[in-house]
């Protein structure tokens, strides 16, 4: 009896340690605010479905977005305070836009900030990371800029921008014992965040494992496979088939696209519920998601070094590749009924022949309708 009542206190105890809310603590660098519209427009789930409870098993989430919540102030920060604070619900710090070097100010400027403090000064964004991050189940980048610097930290920028990795380390773990977990992109597939949103909660509420992620704390299961691996335009490569213009359905390695060497679902996920993406009509890959963006990858519309390797390479195996399928293909066109070379094709044209029924301009020879002799 006591044992039984010890399993049931035991579970009770742990069932009410499954938190039904999350908090979301979305940080803005510098960056577009484009990430924020591509989370919005995602649909599998939506972010609505997580703010609602609308997806079994998770916890319900509570976004706080600068530009997307009711309260501003010191109502609006007063969460992020008690969160910092160790009160209420456990939360995920969110990061987008590069992280400025604040350390380059002398004086009392700033690059980016966000509320006041108790003296009226404005609290820095890097500030707000260094207070929430340690205590963060998660803290997740999303774009390019956050994850690896992006636009803002190109040479020649004057904030010495980073991603939020570079800030915080490599060696930085959350409350969960979790890296900064990035979702590059410029802009990200929505369905990407959300998916890797949703993939943590189940994992904070004990329901799936933790995150697969790599190295660089991308979540390996979207940032596995190249561009090129998914591409619909990846079998005119094979053949040896290059766009000579841009609009052409061929293959784009030829006009500078990078999709080769670039990790991105983008062609196969595409861009907002199933349709877009950059390939898919008619763009090429510019490396947007990788750690090297843009610095590496400029001028856009030159062909990357192999470029012309590849492309020749592919266009001589691929030509005698494709002149055999244009054979076989020739051949495949046909119904055994029209005759042909091979020897089925001859056997079923001597049965019908003989048969007498058959004309292969006229058709059979008794119309549909037509009386029997």
């Amino acid at each position: 009896m006591a044992a039984a009542e010890a399993t049931t206190a035991d579970t009770s105890s742990t069932e009410s340690e499954v938190p039904t809310e999350v908090d979301i603590f979305w940080l803005p660098g510098e960056g577009c605010d484009g990430c924020s519209v591509a989370t919005l427009g995602a649909t599998d789930p939506g972010i609505e479905d997580l703010l609602t409870g609308a997806v079994p098993n998770l916890p319900t989430l509570n976004l706080h977005h600068h530009e997307l919540a009711l309260r501003s102030g010191e109502h609006y920060t007063g969460g992020m305070e008690a969160a910092a604070a160790g009160e209420g619900n456990p939360y995920v710090v969110v990061v987008e836009g590069s992280v400025p070097n604040e350390r380059l100010i002398e004086g009392d400027g700033y690059w980016v900030s966000m509320g006041k403090d108790n003296d009226g000064k404005p609290v820095r964004m890097v500030d707000w990371l260094d207070r929430l991050a340690p205590g963060a189940v998660a803290t997740i980048a999303i774009g390019t800029c956050a994850t690896w610097g992006g636009v803002p930290a190109a040479a020649g920028n004057v904030t010495d921008a980073m991603g939020t990795m570079d800030y915080l380390g490599r060696d930085y773990r959350s409350a969960l014992d979790l890296p900064v977990i990035n979702v590059p992109g410029c802009a990200p597939v929505g369905d990407n965040f959300i998916e890797t949103v949703a993939h943590l909660l189940l994992y904070v509420v004990g329901l799936g494992p933790p995150l697969e992620l790599d190295a660089l704390g991308r979540p390996k299961w979207l940032f596995g496979e190249t561009v090129h691996r998914n591409c619909n335009r990846g079998a005119y490569y094979e053949e040896g088939k290059f766009a000579e213009e841009y609009g052409s359905e061929k293959c784009l390695v030829s006009k500078g696209c990078w999709g080769p060497t670039v990790k991105c679902n983008m062609p196969s996920r595409r861009n907002l519920d199933g349709v877009g993406g950059c390939m898919n009509v008619g763009g090429k890959c510019i490396g947007c998601t990788m750690p090297g963006f843009p610095d590496k990858f400029t001028p856009f519309f030159v062909k990357p070094p192999g470029a012309t390797v590849s492309t020749i390479s592919s266009t001589l195996l691929g030509g005698v590749m494709s002149r055999l399928r244009q054979k076989s293909m020739k051949n495949l066109d046909k119904s055994t009924r029209w005759g042909g070379q091979g020897v089925m094709d001859q056997l079923y044209q001597w049965q019908l022949k003989r048969a007498g029924t058959y004309d292969m301009e006229r058709g059979l020879e008794r119309r549909p309708g037509e009386a029997d002799d």
